[in-house]
């Protein structure tokens, strides 16, 4: 509590100086980085905050920079204890056996030793430490050694999340690779059996481009050359596709999501930002990692959504004849929690599922 007090107060404000320094400025910016990444990196891509162990993960990560930052600040302004100036011991006889400081006018007690840095007799003086601008001693040895002890550990937790991220996304871009795809290509043939199966079509779609072989898939993208095969317009296909299977798949999606799009009435204002934060905490760190653009909201407008995550839809604004002139389309992420399902498109879900055998 004393040492609580000590931070709040701050017994002289000149301690705020400290904060003027490379070594803090170098420190508190390492674990701002180290920290801000690794939660973003977690939440975003490796341990979702809405499971268990996502939450507890983040939990974990916040606990880390807490105490980090905690011992960090105690160790800078709490200080190591200055010896008194003018200080002498209560036995005049015993300064015989005392080495006398001329700039603080003082004995140095035992134990201390001055500081050409402090300017002061420090008690218990281990060293001048840089990187938080202050002396290690008597006060704040504790609280300096808990932070280079759970530096490292969180550290340790941040390199984990940072490994387990690259080695997952390493393994999803081998892993389509060796099917002779692209992320997009892997996502529309996700559609195309969505589709299939949505409307009960007795059809079956195969990815064009697979040749069947691992190897063979291998060596479209990496080549002894390093120049890929091909000229990049014509590509060869399995047996039973043709050129064009891929495109004409797309077409059917791009219909398909004019039917199946949902209309939303925007019931809150959205600034269009990034991540907000009057969305909530859930809202904000789920925003969608892509760079697509988010849309502005205006109470009372209309939105065709086509897509959506958790948190997030994506869609299109519907303008009016008197919006903006040029502009043909807006489109983009918005907060789910922004907007309502119109009433209508409630009535049009439930007549859908008899056009599911006609298409």
């Amino acid at each position: 509590m004393n040492s609580l007090c000590s931070i709040i107060k701050f017994e002289n404000l000149q301690e705020l100086k400290r904060l003027c320094h490379w070594g803090p400025i170098i420190a508190l910016g390492v674990i701002a980085i180290c920290s801000t990444m690794a939660m973003i990196d977690s939440v975003l891509w490796y341990w979702p905050l809405h499971t268990t162990g996502g939450s507890v993960n983040f939990i974990m990560l916040i606990n880390w920079t807490v105490m980090i930052l905690y011992n960090y600040f105690n160790a800078m302004f709490v200080g190591p204890g200055f010896v008194p100036l003018g200080w002498k011991p209560e036995n005049s006889q015993d300064s015989m056996y005392l080495q006398y400081c001329k700039v603080c006018q003082a004995y140095k007690a035992p134990r201390s030793h001055h500081c050409r840095k402090c300017n002061r007799c420090v008690m218990k003086m281990d060293h001048h430490c840089p990187w938080i601008n202050n002396c290690c001693g008597y006060q704040n040895h504790a609280s300096f050694t808990l932070f280079l002890l759970l530096a490292p550990l969180g550290c340790i937790h941040a390199a984990f999340i940072f490994v387990m991220t690259m080695y997952t996304q390493l393994y999803n871009r081998m892993k389509i690779i060796l099917r002779n795809k692209t992320s997009i290509e892997s996502w529309i043939e996700e559609k195309a059996k969505d589709r299939i199966q949505y409307y009960q079509l007795d059809e079956v779609f195969l990815f064009p481009y697979d040749m069947g072989s691992r190897w063979k898939n291998f060596k479209q993208v990496f080549t002894w050359s390093g120049v890929p095969e091909g000229d990049g317009l014509e590509w060869p296909i399995r047996e039973g596709c043709h050129q064009y299977s891929l495109t004409i798949e797309q077409l059917k999606q791009k219909a398909d999501k004019r039917v199946r799009s949902v209309r939303y009435k925007v019931i809150e204002d959205y600034s269009g930002a990034c991540c907000p934060l009057n969305r909530g905490i859930k809202t904000f760190f789920t925003s969608p990692c892509t760079e697509e653009p988010r849309i502005q909201l205006h109470k009372g407008e209309f939105i065709l959504a086509t897509r959506g995550l958790r948190y997030w839809l994506y869609g299109d604004k519907i303008l009016d004849d008197s919006f903006i002139e040029g502009v043909s389309r807006i489109r983009g992420w918005f907060p789910r929690n922004c907007v309502e399902k119109c009433p209508c498109d409630t009535e049009t879900d439930s007549t859908s599922e008899g056009e599911k055998k006609n298409r």
